[in-house]
C-alpha cells in the first residue's frame, strides 16, 4: 500500500534551472532588460540584517531584530565572444565593466532582476525581485585542454531589493504583431482596439511616438487603448512587450 501523502492535482516537481537574471544596460530611469544567457547554478541569496534587541528579559538567550533586507545572486556563466568584433555579449560586457579600475561609486553598481523561470506551466508571480548591486568575478576553466570558457559571478546587494510581478511570459515569446487598429478615424480620447499576436505582458503602446496614458490587455490577440492627443492623418502603432517591440502599424486617426 502506498503511504505516500498525495499532492494536489495539478502540481509538479520545480527543476534546478527553472531560474532567469536580466541584466540593465540602459539607465534606472529607462531600462534596457537584457536576460543573461548560457548561466548556471544560479543562487539568490536573501540576507538579513539585524539588531541586538537582547534585553534582561531574555536571561542569556539571543535576541536579534531584522531590521531590513538585501539579496545576493551568485551564478557561473558561459563567456560567448563576438567574432567580428572580439567583444564578448553584451550582459557579459556590462559586468566586467562594473570591475575595472575606474570602476568606483555609482560607476560600479549594476541593476538586475530575477525571478522564477519554469520549465511548464505558469511562472510563480510573486518569486521575482529587483535590486541594485556591485560586481565580482573570477574566471573558470583555466587549464590547458581548451575547456569552455567561464565566469563566476557574483552580485552583492547594495541597499534593500524590491518585489516585482513576474516579468517571464513564456520560453517561445516573440516580438509582437500589430495587425490592425479599430475604428478608423478615431477623436483625442476614444477608446481603440488594438489586434494582432504576441500582445500579453504589453509594457508600452505609442501612437505617432506619443505614449498612450491608458490601455488594457485582453489578452495575446487584442488590447484597448486610450488615443493621445495628436493630429489626424496616418501615424505609426507600436506595441512593446517583454519580447521586443512590434514593427509599426499605420493607423489613420482623426484628431
Amino acid at each position: 500500500m502506498n503511504q505516500a501523502v498525495p499532492l494536489p492535482a495539478g502540481s509538479t516537481l520545480g527543476k534546478s534551472f527553472e531560474y532567469g537574471c536580466d541584466i540593465n544596460l540602459g539607465t534606472f530611469a529607462d531600462p534596457i532588460w537584457q536576460s543573461f544567457r548560457r548561466i548556471s547554478g544560479f543562487q539568490p541569496t536573501p540576507t538579513p540584517q539585524t539588531q541586538d534587541a537582547q534585553t534582561y528579559d531574555d536571561r542569556g538567550a539571543p535576541n536579534s531584530d531584522v531590521t531590513g533586507w538585501s539579496m545576493n545572486l551568485a551564478f557561473i556563466a558561459q563567456v560567448n565572444r563576438i567574432l567580428s568584433t572580439g567583444l564578448y555579449l553584451p550582459e557579459v560586457e556590462a559586468i566586467l565593466a562594473r570591475t575595472g579600475p575606474d570602476s568606483k561609486g555609482e560607476l560600479a553598481v549594476i541593476e538586475a532582476r530575477w525571478y522564477h523561470k519554469p520549465e511548464l506551466g505558469t511562472p510563480n508571480p510573486t518569486d521575482a525581485g529587483q535590486g541594485l548591486f556591485t560586481v565580482a568575478t573570477t574566471r573558470q576553466n583555466t587549464g590547458p585542454a581548451g575547456e569552455i570558457e567561464q565566469l563566476s559571478i557574483t552580485l552583492t546587494g547594495k541597499g534593500s531589493y524590491s518585489k516585482i510581478p513576474n516579468p517571464f511570459t513564456g520560453w517561445d515569446v516573440t516580438a509582437p504583431v500589430v495587425s490592425s487598429v479599430t475604428p478608423e478615424g478615431a477623436n483625442d480620447g476614444a477608446l481603440i482596439t488594438v489586434s494582432g499576436s504576441g500582445l500579453l505582458g504589453a509594457t508600452s503602446v505609442t501612437i505617432d511616438g506619443a505614449e498612450v496614458p491608458e490601455f488594457l490587455v485582453f489578452n495575446g490577440a487584442s488590447l484597448v487603448a486610450q488615443l493621445p492627443v495628436g493630429d489626424a492623418g496616418a501615424v505609426p502603432v507600436v506595441v512593446t512587450t517583454p519580447g521586443g517591440t512590434s514593427s509599426a502599424f499605420t493607423y489613420t486617426r482623426g484628431a
